[in-house]
């Protein structure tokens, strides 16, 4: 803090004048210039991590973040440990950039209508910060950008001369009418708790999706997402899933792999240590080591892949046997997955997928013409929930069209989560997909890969149906070619 005898100073001696205009020209110039002149205990030297994302945020903004190609970055995404500052950096962004230039129209939104109108709240506040011991304040660094009289709400305000510059809202929030030049959104999901829940992050994505991006002005639109890599299905988990080489990353665990912590004076090792000792593992992992709940809690680590199927030295295919299993949907929203393959040296090679929700006029004859594309010879299909009706038209179209497959169905009784989790390994060790198979059955790999060891799992139909392939024709009893379908 400056006092006003140095303010005094500072009007009667010329050199410490011209030091004060020169940090004034440098904070208009360098957002990382700009956080230390308005909170000098804050940004400090011994804190590289935050001069580097100030740099990334200023380089972002001014067009200069650039891709191999050549073209500059719209997109970034920003994962830092709790209480490391990224929250108070993008406030201070925000108003910085309001200073360069008043025209900007910014939203942000968050998991909740007051996380987000508190950054609205914080930013306006910087804007109108006064100062009466004469330290540096924003009006010193940005004289011309000030809040429009009687319309300076923490929800949604103006600069003079504006008509809308800022607005916060939460998730499933209205923003109705609004156009953006920048949106942020800070935190879209709140805890491990909404993580590990998948209809909970299908509301935000359908939020961000809809809402969200409808949300820009006529120009150019920088998006900024700062949060916590909580799960696959987390907004940026798909965004960096589906739009790849689009954003930007920082992430910045709390330690690295030598054991040197990000950054000590805001959380030294002893504390950390402290904290890890007591958090849930995958809580702890996603918050500061910037690892997805997926990666550690999802059921299947890896899958094996294939290039050819094998065959022996005159090129003829090895087999033990074609199969296929069907799990037929139970419910409106559910999936009918049906599995083919060729057991062969212990292996299961998956050779087709069907994966849908259409109706079961559709499936039937598509999963007969399935099972005689493939040559199956034993096709099982779960009786359970009108499945034994679908098995029955299956077998009528496969046997009108000479069809080779035996169809077998039957009762699944066994309890079927544990059925999923003891046959993991199985799965997971002895069953071989194509390579390329993630984009030849998306839905399919999307399943497999997000299902949960633990917490709410939104569908099982995929997991359920490669189990019971694997109990069928890898564990004890497998089948011969041989096996007499039902009558």
């Amino acid at each position: 803090m400056r006092s006003l005898n140095s303010l005094q100073s500072l009007i009667e001696k010329p050199d410490l004048r011209n030091a004060r205009l020169a940090e004034l020209t440098l904070a208009r110039k360098s957002l990382w210039q700009y956080c230390r002149t308005l909170s000098p205990d804050y940004y400090k030297e011994d804190r590289p991590h935050l001069k580097i994302l100030c740099e990334t945020l200023q380089s972002f903004y001014q067009r200069e973040l650039l891709k191999e190609d050549g073209s500059y970055y719209t997109k970034l995404i920003i994962e830092l440990p709790p209480q490391h500052g990224k929250s108070r950096t993008l406030t201070n962004f925000c108003s910085w950039i309001l200073g360069h230039n008043q025209e900007e129209r910014i939203i942000t939104g968050s998991y909740n209508d007051d996380t987000a109108q508190d950054f609205s709240k914080y930013t306006r506040n910087i804007i109108q910060g006064e100062s009466n011991t004469g330290e540096i304040v924003y009006s010193d660094i940005f004289p011309k950008t000030k809040i429009k009289r009687g319309d300076s709400s923490y929800k949604q305000w103006a600069l003079e001369g504006q008509f809308f510059n800022y607005k916060g809202c939460g998730i499933n929030g209205t923003v109705t009418g609004k156009g953006a030049s920048v949106r942020i959104i800070d935190d879209p999901v709140k805890s491990a708790e909404i993580a590990y829940n998948v209809n909970a992050l299908d509301k935000i994505w359908l939020w961000y999706t809809g809402t969200w991006l409808s949300r820009r002005g006529e120009s150019e639109v920088l998006d900024i997402i700062c949060n916590t890599p909580w799960a696959k299905q987390d907004p940026t988990g798909r965004l960096l899933e589906l739009q790849p080489g689009k954003w930007f990353k920082i992430t910045m665990p709390v330690i690295d792999k030598d054991g040197n912590m990000l950054c000590g004076s805001m959380l030294d090792n002893e504390a950390y240590e402290d904290i890890k000792s007591v958090a849930d593992e995958h809580i702890h992992a996603a918050n500061y080591l910037m690892q997805r709940l997926d990666i550690k809690g999802k059921l299947y680590k890896s899958f094996l892949e294939y290039s050819e199927l094998p065959k022996n030295q005159n090129g003829q295919l090895i087999s033990e046997g074609k199969y296929s299993y069907t799990d037929t949907a139970d419910e409106g929203d559910d999936f009918l997955c049906h599995i083919a393959g060729i057991k062969s040296q212990g292996y299961m090679y998956v050779t087709e997928v069907i994966y849908t929700q259409d109706a079961q006029e559709a499936t039937e004859p598509l999963t007969a013409e399935c099972l005689i594309k493939n040559q199956t010879r034993v096709a099982y299909i779960e009786s359970n929930n009108g499945g034994r009706g679908f098995a029955r038209n299956v077998q009528t179209i496969v046997k009108g069209k000479r069809g080779i497959t035996n169809v077998v169905w039957f009762h699944q009784s066994k309890n079927k989560i544990s059925r999923i989790l003891t046959n993991a390994p199985t799965v997971m060790g002895k069953v071989m997909f194509p390579v390329g198979w993630k984009e030849k059955w998306p839905g399919f790999y999307n399943a497999l890969n997000t299902y949960m060891k633990t917490g709410k799992n939104k569908h099982d139909d995929a997991p359920d149906t490669i189990t019971g392939l694997v109990e069928k024709t890898l564990i004890s009893g497998t089948p011969t070619i041989s096996a007499t379908p039902n009558r």
